[in-house]
């Protein structure tokens, strides 16, 4: 579920759809949690499903750690990529806001920790040479984005938290646990899928 202080707005013909922040969304807040309105799709149960059905779920699913794809149960399915996204996926199944979302800003996604099947083509950001999201972007960035995360944290404890309850209790006393610094934050790189090698015919 995605944080209450938002909506689905238009953005523009490039991008479409988008999901805005109504209210301040300050450092630190959890602005999405898995529940139980999302949906958890096999790779071998995709691959029964009808070629649309297919192409929807593709478009608008993550993949977790396991391979399977996630399909959110409200709005967050819209949520867009920047290479300089405002919120940052941990590895106790929430994101967190990682820098201030002001009233009327985006909330946005690297799609790079996703887990994505295939590069993804981006729009340019000014101070990013990057032009896409690739599948094994976890590799390469986890360092920079277990930095922000690790920030983050530090203001965790200070700001409303209305999505901490819909955390699955393991996950949630691990949150608290890391943010009154009882236990190391855990890298990003746990979201990471690595692609079974094809056997050889």
């Amino acid at each position: 579920m995605i944080h209450p202080d938002t909506e689905l707005r238009f953005i523009s013909p490039e991008v479409g759809f988008g999901v805005v922040a109504t209210a301040l969304i300050p450092k630190g807040t959890i602005t999405w949690v898995f529940d139980s309105l999302d949906q958890i799709i096999s790779p071998a149960a995709l691959a029964l499903m009808h070629p649309l059905q297919q192409a929807f779920l593709e478009k608008y699913c993550y993949r977790d750690h396991h391979g399977d794809y996630v399909l959110c149960g409200d709005h967050s399915r819209f949520v867009n990529h920047s290479f300089r996204s405002s919120c940052i996926s941990t590895a106790y199944n929430c994101e967190l806001a990682v820098r201030d979302i002001h009233p009327g800003e985006e909330l946005t996604d690297d799609y790079g920790y996703l887990n994505l099947t295939e590069p993804f083509d981006c729009l340019p950001e000014p101070g990013s040479p990057r032009t896409q999201a690739l599948p094994d972007d976890l590799l390469r960035f986890h360092a920079d984005w277990d930095a922000q995360l690790l920030s983050a944290f530090t203001a965790f404890n200070g700001v409303a938290q209305p999505l901490l309850a819909l955390l699955a209790p393991e996950q949630r006393r691990e949150v608290l646990a890391v943010a009154n610094g009882q236990r190391p934050m855990a890298s990003i790189l746990n979201c990471y899928y690595q692609e079974k090698a094809a056997r050889p015919s």
